[in-house]
């Protein structure tokens, strides 16, 4: 099976995510996206994020109704932080006949050999695709899977924060989880 492991803090999972998740499905002919939100990034140690259980569901609900995509808690079942390297390695255990196509953001593959845990190992296990979404300069070493939207969490954070709406930029379930649970809000 052709499987794209899309990992990430996914605080919250937005439209950007899933454009390029199914680009990338499309382009790479893959079987399934398995969406695996971190436990505690370790390039994001410092930063402050919603519990990894409403990240998951956000996750979940962004993606009900795509049936070629999934999401795992593999990432959450372990302590943190959530290395990557050790994500493939057990999802490898786990079933050992897929063929693994790692999808990274673009502000993460100019940190790729100098920040992750184990690059080297990561390679070996898995193709690494890069998916642009605001048309970065990437080294012609890597795949790239580019669709241009500019949507980021920050901004949805950032929106919430003062008041403006997210409508169109993330899933309506995932609008109604976040009102419900009164996040990203300043007050």
């Amino acid at each position: 099976m052709r499987t794209g492991i899309f990992g990430g803090t996914f605080d919250p999972i937005h439209h950007g995510h899933l454009i390029l998740a199914r680009t990338a499905a499309e382009e790479l002919a893959l079987d399934r996206v398995v969406f695996i939100p971190a436990k505690t990034s370790p390039h994001k140690s410092k930063t402050k994020t919603t519990s990894p259980a409403g990240r998951f569901t956000m996750t979940q609900l962004a993606i009900a109704a795509e049936p070629m995509f999934e999401v795992s808690d593999i990432e959450l079942m372990r302590p943190a932080p959530s290395y990557t390297v050790n994500t493939l390695q057990q999802w490898k255990a786990q079933f050992p006949q897929d063929e693994l196509f790692l999808l990274i953001g673009a502000d993460n593959a100019a940190t790729f050999e100098t920040e992750w845990h184990q690059p080297h190992v990561i390679r070996r296990l898995a193709s690494i695709i890069v998916l642009d979404r605001v048309g970065s300069l990437i080294p012609e070493e890597w795949r790239i899977i580019r669709h241009l939207v500019d949507i980021s969490a920050t901004d949805i954070r950032t929106r919430i924060s003062q008041g403006r709406s997210i409508r169109y930029l993330t899933p309506d379930a995932v609008c109604d989880y976040i009102a419900t649970h009164s996040l990203y809000r300043t007050t």
